[in-house]
Order: C-alpha cells, then structure tokens, then sequence
C-alpha cells in the first residue's frame, strides 16, 4: 500500500501568556507544546486509530493536518504534497480530498439548514457548478442507508445516530480520499455506535477511503483500526498493529490503557492497573521520560534521561527505556 499521510517530527505550540505579561515576569518561555516530535504514517485504504486521554493532544494533531491550528515545525505530507506553511488560498484544494467527522453528530450541523442544504454547501464553498445538486443529495443519503424523505428535516429532527450518518454523507461529497474522525460513535447508543462503524467500513471498501480516527475508546477502536497510535502529553509512546498492541503492549501506558478495556467474558478476570496521580500540566512537563510520574515500572534513568523511539518486531515502536515486550 502507498502512504497517503505521512507526519514527520511534527510540533504545535501554543503561547500561555501575552507578550507584555511574559516580559513582566520574565517567562523565557511563553509556550506550552501540544504536540511533541510525532512520527506517523497512514496508508491508502487504512485506518490508523489515535489513541489517548483527554488533553492528550490527538485532536490538535488532527486539525494540524487540515491546518486549522499552525505548526510549529515539522512536517505533513499528503500524498506526496508538503501541507505545512501553505497558504489560506493553497489549502483550500487540499480540503478537497480532506474530511472531517466531528465529534458531537448534531451540533457539527447547522441548525438552520435543511439536510439537502447541509449535502450541498460543500459544493458551493470549493465553488463546484458543474453538478446536479438535487441529484448529488440524493446519492449521498442513499450512500448512508437514508431515503430521500430526509432532504426536508433539519438537525433538530434527526436523531444521533441519522445526524452521524448525515454528517458521514456531507463528509463524502467531495469525494476525499482520507477522513479525520474525531470520536465519530461519541454520544451514540451502544448498537447505534455499531451501526455507525459498520457503515464506516463498508464505506472504505466501497471507495478505498482511509480513516485517522481520534478517539479514547479502545473498545471501539480495536474492532476497526488497523494500527494504533498512543499519545500522552503530545508525544506518541507506542504505535503498531492494532492485534499486537492489545496481544503485548510494550508501553506501560499502553498496557494500563488495554487493562482498563471491560471483558465480555464474565470468567475473564481482569487486570486492574491503576494509573498513579493525575496527568501532568503541559506547562510543567515532568524530566526525563514524561510518563514516569504515574509509571509504576519506573526507574531512576527514566526521571532525568527522556527515552527514545525504538523499534520492535513486527513493525512497532515504542519510546521507553524498558519495554513490557
């Protein structure tokens, strides 16, 4: 398969305090990073799923793809197109083969649009006349397993799971090649969250889509990603296969994130490993390796010498002193 993004030593920063307070009191540094040094790559018609508590900074790492947020250095390939420094003007083509799920289904809908006004304003924004509109509505909810009788509602009217599957069909009408999804079954009945993933598998064998999909739920993601990636205070500490990741984490991160996954089988027990204390504040970023503050593996290198990535068998890396694998 041939890599369709691919992130290399990505940072995004963000200023805490303004310039004239920074100088009062004498801030050296006026800057918290969101995202850290992140390496990743997402093939044609895969799904890489971007893992992470809340704060973690998945989410600015996926606006950062749509440039919605300024990097800082680094860099972001879209097939082949470096994205980072276009301008305004530049980017706008690339949104073309660029989507996005937001996370809440119906507030991400304007509430005064129809569903059939919502299907077509992509193809006014990127100024496309020379398509049927009332024909192209039509074929985006009937790409969604909806009838036409849902041209005329409005967001109110629609019930979670159709406003995700109305949302789904907008995503799609410029035919993009890959999807950013940010917790795309968030606020979903358990069957509907089922539904919805589905959906979004078919979707990706019918048109080779891939998908980024940010989300904090390892139950949902383990059934339709093909690799993970971990985050935790903006940097990636593991990134796999998703079948190895969940068989042997090899970052204790990972592995109190896996543990933490409730079991189907009731005569499965589970290992409970609790993650020590809170997570720390992107301002005081722990020495060394960030995570040793709530590792319970942790050793003296690990609280003054911050770890490199390493990679392991099978395609997987990982960024500790002492792997669990």
């Amino acid at each position: 398969m041939t890599d369709l993004l691919a992130i290399q030593g990505l940072r995004v920063r963000f200023r805490t305090v303004g310039f004239v307070r920074a100088l009062v009191d004498r801030v050296t540094d006026p800057y918290i990073d969101a995202v850290l040094d992140v390496s990743l790559m997402l093939r044609e018609g895969e799904t890489l799923g971007l893992v992470g508590e809340s704060g973690s900074g998945k989410t600015t790492l996926a606006r950062a793809v749509v440039g919605l947020v300024p990097v800082h250095s680094g860099s972001i390939h879209l097939n082949g197109r470096e994205l980072v420094g276009l301008r305004e003007s530049e980017y706008r083509g690339i949104r073309r083969s660029l989507g996005m799920m937001f996370q809440d289904p119906v507030a991400s809908l304007s509430p005064r649009k129809t569903v059939r006004g919502l299907l077509i304003e992509p193809f006014h924004i990127h100024r496309i006349r020379d398509v049927d509109l009332d024909k192209e509505a039509r074929r985006l909810l009937g790409i969604v397993g909806l009838h036409d009788g849902f041209l005329a509602a409005y967001a109110h009217q629609l019930s979670g799971g159709q406003a995700r599957r109305v949302g789904v069909a907008r995503t799609l009408a410029l035919k993009p090649k890959l999807i950013l999804a940010d917790e795309p079954t968030a606020g979903l009945d358990v069957s509907v969250q089922g539904e919805i993933l589905n959906l979004m598998n078919e979707l990706q064998r019918q048109f080779g889509l891939s998908y980024l999909i940010v989300t904090h739920n390892l139950p949902v993601i383990r059934h339709v990603s093909d690799r993970l990636a971990i985050m935790y205070l903006g940097r990636l500490v593991e990134q796999g296969p998703t079948r190895s990741v969940f068989a042997r984490p090899a970052h204790p991160y990972t592995q109190a994130l896996v543990a933490a996954v409730p079991q189907p089988d009731p005569d499965k027990r589970r290992d409970h490993l609790e993650l020590q204390g809170e997570i720390p504040s992107l301002r005081r970023r722990p020495s060394g390796c960030e995570f040793h503050t709530r590792c319970v593996h942790a050793q003296e290198r690990c609280k003054v010498e911050a770890p490199l990535p390493t990679a392991l068998p099978g395609g997987r890396e990982v960024r500790c002193h002492f792997p669990l694998v």
